[in-house]
């Protein structure tokens, strides 16, 4: 679907074939009485793409682009998919990666999956995708050093981590 709405499918089997997927199981208790409801601190995801399911009981709030937290209220039967920083810089800033975290409230046990993509080649947006109105904002990155950018100090502190790591 991202290829075809930016009329850059002849990408997709390159990047089909450079990508590969990590599933992580997440459990999340509610908080006790003296503890902070926040099971997972505001973030953006380092992947490429983001697929998140979970049980009835929700948690994930996301930031708009305003600054304001929204909670993302969805069925246990449904899946919310985002894009990641390297999705962001692979598509020059045409797609976000949104700042979200997970907020625990009552007693209920929060279950999710989370299925994050990678690309083990060179992440550089298509010449489709940079324009005049939309001038080149990354040099090419490897995925695999921005996560190892993100887990320095530096990388960790930054407000957007691929802006930080790889901007022009």
């Amino acid at each position: 679907m991202l290829f075809e709405s930016y009329d850059i499918q002849k990408y997709y089997d390159s990047h089909i074939e450079s990508t590969t997927y990590l599933l992580r199981l997440l459990k999340h208790r509610g908080p006790k009485a003296n503890e902070d409801n926040v099971a997972i601190p505001p973030h953006t995801d380092k992947s490429f793409f983001t697929i998140l399911h979970q049980n009835e009981v929700d948690g994930l709030h996301v930031k708009t682009k305003d600054g304001q937290w929204i909670a993302v209220e969805f069925p246990p039967s449904s899946f919310v998919v985002m894009a990641g920083d390297a999705c962001m810089g692979w598509t020059n800033d045409r797609v976000c990666s949104p700042h979200h975290r997970v907020i625990m409230t009552g007693e209920q046990t929060r279950y999710s999956m989370a299925l994050f993509s990678f690309v083990s080649k060179l992440i550089q947006a298509p010449e489709e995708l940079v324009d005049d109105e939309h001038p080149l904002r990354y040099k090419p990155f490897d995925q695999v050093e921005l996560l190892k950018y993100y887990h320095t100090e530096e990388g960790h502190q930054a407000e957007n981590t691929v802006k930080a790591f790889c901007g022009i």
